[in-house]
């Protein structure tokens, strides 16, 4: 499982022109599932996400808060393209990225985790499979707003 954390001022996820999710400060994630992850791998995913520390706290001190602390809110998308590989030519290979059947149940899953985590109300989802126009304000510049895990 591959996961892109966005630390955003305010994102949406849009979907044949209807608003479908958005939120104001938080983190964008996008999540791709991979053959051979696990439910506990989801697991893993889910808790990083919510435990990474990507703001500075009140002493200014570096990277000493979380999603939770400073009560944000967090946009959870299917992305299987973070999967791809580019390695041979001008077209991306999708092979490492699980069939979207089983993608399907193991996202629902990571993401019904993040809302177990945290304030489910919080939470919000895109649409799996769909054609997302996904829009965000990044929360920056900081030297490394986007956070790959």
């Amino acid at each position: 499982m591959k996961a892109i954390l966005q630390r955003v001022l305010s994102a949406s996820v849009t979907v044949e022109k209807e608003l479908v999710s958005s939120i104001g400060k938080g983190i964008l994630v996008f999540a791709a599932v991979a053959p051979g992850d696990t439910q506990k791998d989801a697991e893993f995913m889910a808790a990083k996400v919510l435990k990474m520390r990507l703001w500075d706290d009140d002493e200014r001190g570096r990277w000493k808060r979380s999603v939770q602390d400073i009560n944000g809110e967090v946009l959870c998308v299917s992305q299987f393209t973070l999967l791809a590989s580019t390695k041979k030519g001008t077209k991306p290979d999708f092979h490492g990225a699980l069939g979207p059947e089983e993608a399907r149940d193991l996202y629902q899953y990571f993401f019904s985790k993040v809302q177990e985590g945290y304030d489910a109300k919080k939470v919000k989802d895109g649409v799996f499979q769909a054609m997302m126009e996904v829009a965000l304000v990044n929360d920056g510049p900081v030297r490394t707003p986007t956070s790959v895990i």
